[in-house]
């Protein structure tokens, strides 16, 4: 019988695994010997955090990256459908939720390997939570364009788009969340609501939602600048 591949969460912000993570995950996860990784680096320190019980050397990590390629899937899952079980690791987070991996599990599903998805930190989630937008209907797109043009006619489409009620969520890298949010507040009409959610889980963590008129009136920006922030978006 095929073994079964865990979806694996780990933590999205320092020194809150206990607070994160039910003790059932961190237990199933000591009790694995093959991942297939995101990032190798991350997953053995996140290992290391657990205290596996086995040394690192001897566990089986693979490290499937940022794009994982699909001529190897099959390769990477053989050990599964062997019979061994395995668990697929993002960087931060949930395994195939704004991260990669939704491929492997879709190979697994083909395969007749048991998926099993475990509880976890998931930071659109917490922050969709955390705005007091709908939360009935949402839409969550990754990385919008770098260029300002692009961007500035990106978010137009978005707001256009949250008119009909659903909840626009997407994220920026951490180098250029001050400059996201200026383009926002730019942007966008002033009774439009933006919700800034910033280092979820973290002891600094920062979660506020005000209209656009509203964040043009604050007398200081929101403490985001090289920060991991999730933005939500409703007209």
């Amino acid at each position: 019988m095929a073994g079964t591949l865990f979806l694996l969460p780990c933590p999205i912000a320092e020194a809150t695994r206990d607070a994160v993570l039910p003790a059932e995950v961190v237990a199933i996860a000591r009790g694995l010997t093959y991942f297939l990784a995101e990032s190798a680096k991350t997953t053995r320190a996140f290992l290391k955090d657990i205290e596996h019980p086995r040394p690192l050397r001897e566990l089986d990590i693979v490290e499937i990256g940022h794009a994982p390629d699909g001529r190897a899937i099959s390769d990477w899952l053989k050990p599964v459908s062997g019979g061994r079980d395995g668990a697929l690791v993002s960087e931060a987070g949930c395994p195939a939720v704004a991260d990669p991996g939704a491929t492997l599990v879709a190979a697994a599903h083909r395969l007749g390997i048991r998926v099993r998805p475990l509880v976890g930190p998931s930071a659109l989630l917490l922050a969709l939570m955390g705005a007091g937008l709908n939360g009935q209907r949402f839409c969550f797109h990754g990385y919008l364009p770098v260029p300002a043009a692009e961007r500035a006619q990106r978010l137009q489409a978005l707001e256009r788009d949250s008119r009909s009620g659903e909840t626009q969520i997407f994220i920026e890298t951490p180098y250029r969340s001050g400059a996201m949010f200026d383009a926002i507040v730019a942007t966008c009409a002033a009774g439009t609501r933006l919700a800034v959610a910033a280092d979820l889980t973290g002891v600094s963590e920062y979660v506020m939602t005000k209209s656009i008129a509203g964040w043009r009136a604050a007398v200081e920006r929101p403490p985001i600048d090289r920060r991991p922030v999730v933005f939500s978006l409703l007209a």
